[in-house]
């Protein structure tokens, strides 16, 4: 097929990647961290890594997780952490003997939670103190053997006992629990420095990640990323950004979470490969400790989604930053708004470039060329050895600027869902396509710009939340008959969750009793926001919730 895309490329990118200079994500992990040894990789509350003592730490726990708990080559390692130190340890160490890597979003309910790792059949996970309350009410139902927990201090010295002490006994963070035979982080790291590390060979077709995403059914499934494709993103990614930025020198502002896989393979991997030191941001929610910890920074890459750059360009002290290296913003995610874009290059005086991806994609599949003079909105241009088309739904290839699903191919694309075969085949052709479900056009140009996207998914800061997990939640409530759910724009363009809820006869109830009940099932950013009763949720014939006759009850008010 054309590739038109190419003649916008810009001068000096190459067309496609090669997979000479490294054999696996373990081997990259290897040699990055002897090149960069004694440079900091990534900081945390002020406390620098090193990538020497990223290596050796993560060394340490592989061989714990080898020789004390017996996992064999395949095994799935779940980690709940946010981003601190213990992330990029635990993530190396799980890769480097051979296990595969299963993120799982800390603020996940003890539902969420259980179903998720029922699903994946993980045997052991490291997490963090806060959350354990949940894993031991689950634990039982799962096939988890062993737990590794670790504090938010732990790896931080005596600033960590001070953060430790607030956490637990001032804001009162770390909920009581009680799990048999758990273990703590440093101890595991202790104990493997005894044991001697057996290299396990790894394929470039060996899993690495357990990367899951609900597609627009908000059925549990993974995305299956190995190591080819992980490393495929890193070394197009790096093709793509490499000529803007400074081996070992960059500072790379990491606040989006790491379980998250923009961040993952962004942050974690690609910007670990460039040698930079990742600041690590904890909590990105508390604007005002943000913009404090990047004031100390001369930072020269941020990433994030477009809710988290609004409200950093709506902080009065984020002007104050010095944006003098600052080289590249990168967006990605969810849609970046042109007036956010615009807001944030007449501050920062940077474009922020857009990418576009998904869990099943690595996730990048297309960024805006990095030194446009204002932002583009448009999806960017397919990356190294990537391949965009335009199909309809019979996968007739579409002409220039004809509204179709948008398709990709490449060596960043899943090797398949975890355990699901036939939902493998309904987005994965034949002949290598993935389709996205996302609507868009390209032009003659090769830029592809999005027009609508799955209707029902709904976005909310970057995460995607499936409509049907939100109405099976508010079913569960005793007084509710059917339910069904949006997503709606509000005046910033931020999108909120409403809930159209019909009654059991003879029943009453408020919006507050029913957001209350959703508090108890759902992570925070799943709970809608706005409530309506009504007599009957709208169907179709075959009693298939018509979301459209929602929006246009929605429109009407």
């Amino acid at each position: 097929m054309n590739k038109p895309w190419l003649n916008s490329y810009p001068k000096g990118i190459s067309p496609e990647i090669e997979f000479k200079e490294y054999s696996s994500l373990v081997d990259m992990f290897e040699k990055t961290s002897e090149k960069f040894y004694s440079k900091t990789a990534f900081t945390n509350f002020g406390v620098k890594m090193s990538f020497g003592e990223i290596q050796n730490k993560s060394q340490n726990l592989s061989s714990f997780l080898q020789n004390e708990l017996k996992l064999e080559k395949g095994a799935r390692v779940a980690i709940m952490l946010p981003n601190i130190l213990q992330y990029p340890i635990s993530t190396f160490s799980i890769l480097k003997a051979g296990y595969i890597v299963e993120n799982i979003n800390p603020l996940f309910t003890e539902r969420e939670l259980e179903i998720q790792l029922k699903d994946s059949r993980s045997e052991a996970i490291i997490i963090l103190e806060n959350f354990a309350h949940n894993l031991e009410k689950i634990i039982k139902n799962t096939s988890i053997k062993h737990v590794i927990i670790t504090s938010t201090g732990e790896l931080l010295g005596f600033k960590g006992k001070l953060i430790n002490f607030v956490l637990r006994n001032i804001k009162k963070m770390v909920p009581k629990y009680k799990i048999k035979n758990s273990l703590l982080f440093s101890d595991c790291i202790k104990k493997g420095s005894q044991y001697k590390f057996l290299n396990v060979k790894i394929n470039l077709d060996d899993v690495a990640f357990l990367q899951y995403t609900g597609g627009t059914t908000g059925t549990v499934k993974a995305a299956m990323l190995t190591h080819k494709n992980i490393l495929a993103n890193v070394l197009q990614v790096k093709e793509w950004l490499g000529k803007h930025l400074r081996y070992g020198e960059d500072i790379a502002i990491c606040a989006l979470p790491l379980y998250h896989i923009f961040a993952l393979t962004c942050n974690g991997l690609t910007f670990f490969n460039f040698g930079a030191n990742n600041i690590l941001i904890s909590n990105p929610r508390d604007i005002k400790s943000f913009v404090k910890e990047l004031r100390k920074h001369k930072f020269t890459f941020i990433s994030g989604v477009n809710t988290l750059f609004n409200k950093l360009i709506n902080d009065p002290n984020f002007k104050k930053c010095n944006f003098a290296n600052l080289r590249i913003s990168l967006g990605g995610g969810m849609q970046v708004q042109k007036t956010v874009a615009e807001n944030w290059q007449k501050i920062t005086g940077n474009v922020l470039s857009v990418g576009y991806g998904l869990s099943e994609t690595s996730p990048a599949a297309s960024i805006d060329p990095i030194g446009n003079d204002k932002f583009t909105d448009s999806l960017g241009l397919p990356l190294p050895s990537t391949e965009f088309s335009i199909q309809d739904d019979k996968g007739k290839f579409l002409n220039f600027n004809e509204p179709g699903e948008i398709c990709i191919k490449g060596p960043q694309v899943m090797k398949g869902y975890w355990e699901k075969e036939e939902e493998t085949k309904e987005v994965l052709t034949v002949d290598g396509w993935f389709k996205t479900g996302d609507i868009g056009i390209m032009d003659q140009n090769g830029y592809t710009r999005m027009v609508d996207r799955k209707k029902d998914l709904i976005i909310i800061s970057g995460f995607n939340v499936y409509p049907n997990e939100i109405e099976e939640v508010a079913m569960m409530h005793e007084n509710i008959f059917e339910a069904g759910c949006i997503g709606i724009l509000d005046s910033s363009g931020n999108e909120n969750i409403k809930l159209f809820a019909s009654l059991m006869p003879n029943k009453k109830m408020d919006s507050d009793e029913l957001i209350t009940h959703c508090k108890k099932y759902l992570t925070k950013y799943k709970v809608p926001k706005i409530i309506e009763f009504i007599e009957e949720i709208p169907k179709s014939n075959v009693g298939k919730i018509l979301r459209r006759k929602l929006r246009d009850k929605d429109k009407n008010v």
